[in-house]
């Protein structure tokens, strides 16, 4: 290969050392420095093919110079280092045009292999950077799983891709979607949020598409659905494994035609938003049972991001646990820190509740303790109880009981509710609820066999074959 020209600046002598010699075996001229001020002037000169630049060094920001390098030579690839491994690092080198960041300490391997794609990717079109963004971290983690995702997501801040998000509950799935529009080209534009779970599943159509007057017995004005209130910014639907199949049917139309029209109403109505989804579910096996459509999967799933349970990136916790006390304290809240043993001991806890479980647990801390430094015996006591309700690895856990699901559920809708939204017929909606997946897996557990599901149920078959009708049931006929 044609030899290309490295420039490197890093204030450490070591990393200059590695960096060079691992690039010189690999072919390349490489000039180092441990200032700013140099590495602009080699760059004003108009050496170099690369430049692979430290955040922060005695003389200037490396982000800070990301900027005017672009100006002056838009084509010249940028990586960018830095040991801070924040999200806002991640996001600021990507909006200022750097081709790819590397949390340090990095691997050599990892780093050829993007020196390589830097040096022989086409150029893109110019991207314009922000200004003025501040400091404050929405996403917390220095882990590797969580570096991966600051990459993913500085990258998505270009772009208007879909991006489906998946995680156990309490991993933190609304922070991500709230990264990705407050860093994002949409960032101007409102930020909607709906949770599928938590509306009746007849009244979804209306909450996300809007009604005209008289469209439903209740509907005495236009209601204006989260399409149009998130007209210019993002709408996050979350929980988008409960989706109920019609307005999956809806909702793949709009992001395929980018428009749709209100409950009641026949003026199409252009869709300009950007869709985020997020589900604690397995979408693939709802798509097996039926439940989910799989190409409305494939149109929202263009760019996965699975965000990891707390007990996969333990030595987060540290930074997390001083995090919440901190957050704790600025609520009015006593200051807090915690020891060593405390923090250990938090590392041995398994977080089935993962970020949630734990800033729940700071703020007790926070509250009910006199001393300003907790120590392990305190975290002990406050996490025996949750610990006594979790079976260990092996350890048989006590199903859920149908009436306890039912419960959680109601409570969680009803929750949702509290701002005065009227709820009427809830007695029917439940049955209905209950009714149309027993209905289903009674037809699937009898291979669509009506007559032996409707013994199984102990209804009239007659019965069976008007309640699938009324619930718009699919039925397939001939399976033995």
């Amino acid at each position: 290969m044609s030899e290309q020209t490295i420039l490197i600046a890093d204030d450490d002598r070591a990393i200059r050392t590695v960096l060079s010699q691992a690039l010189g075996r690999a072919g390349y001229n490489v000039r180092a420095t441990s200032s700013a001020s140099t590495l602009w002037r080699w760059v004003e000169d108009g050496e170099g093919d690369l430049v692979i630049t430290d955040v922060v060094m005695p003389d200037e920001n490396g982000l800070d110079l990301l900027p005017r390098i672009k100006r002056i030579r838009p084509d010249l690839r940028v990586l960018v280092m830095s040991a801070q491994s924040t999200f806002t690092t991640a996001v600021k080198a990507a909006q200022r045009g750097a081709f790819e960041y590397l949390p340090k300490p990095f691997d050599l391997k990892e780093l050829l292999a993007v020196v390589g794609r830097a040096l022989t990717t086409p150029p893109p079109a110019a991207v314009p950077t922000e200004e003025g963004e501040g400091e404050r971290l929405p996403i917390i983690g220095r882990s590797a799983a969580m570096q991966e995702i600051y990459r993913t997501v500085a990258r998505l801040t270009t772009t208007d891709l879909t991006v489906m998000i998946t995680g156990e509950s309490g991993t933190g799935k609304e922070l991500v979607a709230r990264a990705l529009h407050d860093y994002g080209k949409r960032r101007t534009g409102p930020f909607v949020a709906i949770n599928m779970a938590a509306i009746p599943r007849e009244l979804i159509e209306a909450e996300l598409f809007g009604h005209e007057r008289g469209a439903f017995t209740g509907a005495l004005a236009r209601g204006v659905g989260r399409f149009e209130q998130a007209a210019g910014g993002t709408l996050f639907l979350d929980e988008i494994g409960d989706m109920p199949p019609e307005a999956q049917t809806r909702l793949l139309r709009v992001l395929q035609e980018g428009e749709f029209t209100t409950v009641g109403g026949r003026q199409p109505i252009k869709a300009n938003v950007r869709i985020i989804a997020a589900t604690h579910r397995d979408l693939r096996q709802a798509i097996r049972a039926g439940s989910f459509r799989e190409d409305l999967f494939y149109r929202l799933n263009v760019v996965p991001i699975r965000l990891p349970p707390l007990r996969e990136r333990l030595e987060d916790i540290p930074l997390l646990a001083r995090h919440f006390l901190e957050r704790a304290r600025a609520s009015g809240l006593p200051g807090k820190t915690l020891d060593e043993d405390a923090m250990e001991r938090l590392k041995a806890h398994s977080w089935p509740g993962n970020a949630r479980e734990l800033e729940n647990l700071m703020r007790r801390l926070a509250a009910l303790y006199p001393q300003e430094v907790i120590g392990a015996d305190a975290v002990a006591a406050e996490l025996s109880e949750t610990e006594a309700a979790v079976p260990v690895a092996g350890e048989a856990r006590a199903p859920e009981t149908l009436e306890q699901a039912v419960e959680r559920h109601l409570t969680s809708f009803l929750g949702a509710h509290r701002d005065g939204m009227p709820v009427r017929d809830l007695y029917e909606r439940v049955v209905a609820e209950v009714e149309r997946p027993l209905i289903r897996l009674a037809l699937a557990a009898t291979r669509g066999n009506q007559i032996k599901a409707a013994a199984m149920l102990g209804l009239n078959r007659n019965t069976l074959r008007k309640k699938i009708r009324e619930l718009e049931l699919p039925v397939v006929r001939g399976l033995s």
